[in-house]
């Protein structure tokens, strides 16, 4: 015992050096995994290169430095990973550029699978560190990946100024996805330095990460950089340029276009000049001239997800078809084995902190030891929100995504829906109700981490200890891994055999239910929108606004706007300007303070 220890202690101080491209980088050990932190895989975006696709690394010698504030400029977000508890509006930096790889202590003879993980956070939000893959890594015996990249409107912003002025792939507006794409590119090149295969690289990644597995997929910019992928509740969103920058009709995204926040920034700086008065240059040397923070700060009223950045259909990184529909042209497609699915109870997680659904009292009748209680004010309505939206969200990113790829030839398909749920029922709020088999809740399991919902002591609610959870991570390591091995799922650990996907067939159970043991179990109930709206229609527990809210959100929130092909499929008469009014009007959000949590485990 006292030798394995002092040989520990030997191993944890050894230096675990790699020549890379972009230098030398010293590798550390934790809980029997070697990491490598802070690896730029591109030169910093800023200054003349803010706006540009990112710039390659020469070779280097020397020796690669960690970074505390490493990623990409974002504001400040309970969940997005960036501090919450700052007095500052935003944190992060422009130099985010870099990557991180986990790799298993034991040596291999043979070069392992790679997981590139792609971190989500509407595209505006997230940094790679926000989850620790060790446990994955180490029980799994894969090599893992972990990336920033530009967020917001540093990663996608469309404006003449910018791109009228810049030839070739500078011309693009969608930085961010490009980051992504050079990351890869990196990581083709250098993996096999840390005993990674670069024949068999899967991309991963949840909510905006899952968006930009899709995006990939049809990119000709990434072709061959990458053998499997999975996307976890993503979205098949984009626009034209043009619309990126200048909308012809008002909507939830047109108070974003790069238009008018440029005219935004011209009546801050010049109250006489407008912005037709203004060349290209100016603009250009404008929007170059400020800082990172005072730019970011004219996007500080965004409150939608509706306003979220969007990728456009550019023909450069993107067919100018639109992602959605190049996903079912075999052209376009890179075609590889592909696992899509999304979460039962997707919208809980925006639901669960809306000041229409939920309250907070932090009265002496209705606390415990001073905790607030969490109230959701109608149960019924709540849930009726949560069941049409997430299932039209599994519609559309999950279902439609997967039938276009079949049409495109892709026979090698996987689909899944995430239920697990039970979190720990408490005075102070009953989390199984509140969040559910919520959006994102599937990644600290997926990665064997809790970091997820506040850290602990919170997460000790949403992930309480015990068989359930342990059985649920285990099989969703399994799964994963196994795909990224073999490129297939294969079986639970009791045997249940996940199969393939096949289109819209309710004759054939297409996609695995993801749950505790007693309900693992491959599933064929599917739907519509079109089922899902004359569904709303009936449904007593919702008055006819709501109906119509519902509606709309059902037909724009995860996906291009479709709301005029689809309402005409509700029985109902509904107002597209009342529905956009009533969400203006109710987005006020509750304030949770996590904080007030940190006693909770000691009652």
């Amino acid at each position: 015992m006292l030798i394995f220890g002092i040989f520990s202690l030997f191993i944890e101080a050894e230096s675990f050096k790699i020549a890379t491209s972009s230098g030398v980088s010293n590798g550390t050990l934790k809980n029997r995994v070697i990491i490598w932190e802070d690896i730029p895989y591109a030169h910093p975006p800023i200054g003349e290169l803010r706006w540009k696709a990112p710039r390659k690394i020469e070779q280097r010698s020397d020796t690669i430095q960690s970074k505390d504030n490493n990623f990409c400029i974002q504001r400040n977000s309970s969940f997005g990973g960036a501090s919450s508890f700052s007095d500052d509006s935003v944190s992060g930096t422009e130099d985010c550029l870099y990557l991180d790889i986990f790799a298993p202590l034991k040596k291999s003879k043979a070069l392992r699978p790679v997981m590139f993980w792609i971190h989500g956070g509407a595209n505006t939000s997230g940094l790679k560190d926000l989850y620790d893959f060790s446990k994955l890594v180490r029980k799994n015996d894969v090599i893992l990946v972990r990336i920033n990249y530009r967020l917001g409107p540093f990663g996608w912003f469309n404006h003449p100024a910018i791109q009228d002025l810049q030839d070739g792939i500078d011309k693009t507006s969608n930085f961010g996805t490009l980051d992504i794409i050079t990351a890869l590119e990196w990581v083709n090149e250098n993996i096999d330095q840390f005993g990674g295969n670069p024949n068999n690289i899967t991309i991963f990644g949840e909510s905006a990460g899952g968006h930009n597995v899709l995006s990939l997929l049809v990119s000709k910019k990434a072709s061959g950089l990458f053998h499997k992928a999975i996307s976890m509740s993503g979205y098949t969103e984009s626009i034209s340029p043009q619309n990126a920058y200048k909308q012809s009709k008002e909507s939830f995204s047109s108070s974003h276009t790069s238009w008018e926040i440029v005219n935004r920034i011209i009546s801050n700086k010049e109250s006489q000049k407008k912005q037709d008065d203004y060349s290209n240059e100016e603009i250009r040397d404008l929007l170059l001239g400020m800082s990172a923070e005072e730019f970011f700060s004219y996007y500080f009223d965004r409150k939608n997800f509706e306003e979220i950045p969007l990728l456009t259909n550019d023909d450069i990184v993107i067919p100018n078809i639109g992602l959605r529909e190049a996903l079912s042209k075999e052209y376009y497609v890179n075609n590889v084995p592909t696992l899509i699915g999304s979460n039962r109870d997707e919208v809980k997680f925006w639901l669960a902190f809306s000041e229409y659904l939920v309250s907070v009292d932090y009265s002496a009748s209705s606390s415990l030891f001073g905790l607030p209680k969490i109230t959701i004010k109608d149960r019924d309505k709540y849930e009726a929100f949560n069941y049409y939206r997430s299932s039209a969200w599994k519609v559309r990113g999950v279902d439609e995504p997967l039938k276009y790829l079949e049409n495109a030839g892709n026979k090698n398909l996987y689909s899944y829906r995430f239920d697990w749920d039970d979190q720990r029922r408490f005075i102070v709020a009953n989390f199984k109700e509140l969040f559910g088999a919520t959006h994102a809740l599937e990644i600290p399991l997926l990665a064997g981490d809790n970091a997820l919902v506040g850290g602990p002591p919170v997460s000790n609610f949403i992930y309480p200890r015990g068989i359930s959870k342990f059985y649920v991570s285990r099989n969703l390591m399994k799964f994963w891994t196994n795909f990224a091995k073999y490129g297939s799922p294969g079986n639970s650990t009791n045997g249940i055999e996940w199969r393939p996907y096949i289109d819209y067939d309710a004759s054939k159970n297409s996609y695995m239910i993801l749950d505790k043991k007693n309900n693992l179990k491959m599933s064929s109930n599917f739907t519509s929108l079109k089922e899902l709206t004359k569904e709303l229609y009936d449904d007593t527990r919702l008055n006819d606004l709501e109906k119509c809210v519902i509606a709309y959100q059902m037909f724009t929130f995860v996906g291009n706007d479709y709301y005029d092909e689809n309402i005409i499929n509700y029985p109902g008469t509904c107002s597209r300007k009342n529905s956009e009014q009533f969400i203006k009007e109710n987005a006020s959000t509750v304030e949770y303070d996590w904080l007030i949590f940190r006693n909770i485990l000691e009652f």
